[in-house]
């Protein structure tokens, strides 16, 4: 089975509001890892046309925090069109893994439904340090890219909704 780079993408949204505010919130722990996926993003958003000054980047201590963090951000007096979560949680010796994997995705879907904002789902779920090296910049591309195109096409889509 051929393996999907996260890098590739299809056409890149034309996004008829410019001035979108983007939120970046990103998890401290796997830092290489996370920074990789943050700057991946951040390239592909900039490569787009979305200015630096558009996108807000907060950290979390660790990807169980993303949630939180995404629903501090959408509470600030700023307008957040959309935030993108990045993340990694690696496979140890103990179930420790799948509650923190479930409950980051749970948390990120749920904070999306009760703002009715799209927040992304960039959390690499690994079982080794090499898997989530090959996904942050590696032979299968960059999940920040992916979560940042993701990004784009929700909010395109949230576009063509309210026109």
């Amino acid at each position: 089975m051929k393996k999907h780079n996260l890098s590739q993408h299809g056409d890149v949204p034309e996004l008829k509001n410019k001035n979108v505010k983007i939120g970046i919130v990103v998890s401290d722990w796997n830092k290489t890892i996370t920074g990789a996926l943050k700057e991946g993003a951040l390239a592909f958003l900039c490569e787009v046309g979305i200015a630096k000054e558009q996108i807000i980047v907060h950290s979390v201590p660790g990807s169980f925090e993303l949630p939180s963090g995404v629903s501090m951000l959408l509470n600030t007096d700023i307008s957040i069109d959309a935030v993108i979560c990045l993340g990694c949680v690696i496979q140890g010796e103990t179930r420790h893994f799948e509650f923190i994997s479930q409950a980051v995705a749970n948390g990120i879907m749920r904070v999306s439904l009760d703002y009715g904002v799209p927040v992304i789902f960039g959390v690499l779920t690994c079982d080794t340090m090499e898997q989530a090296q090959e996904r942050a910049g590696g032979k299968h591309g960059n999940k920040g890219i992916e979560a940042a195109y993701t990004c784009l096409k929700m909010l395109e889509l949230q576009e063509k909704i309210d026109y």
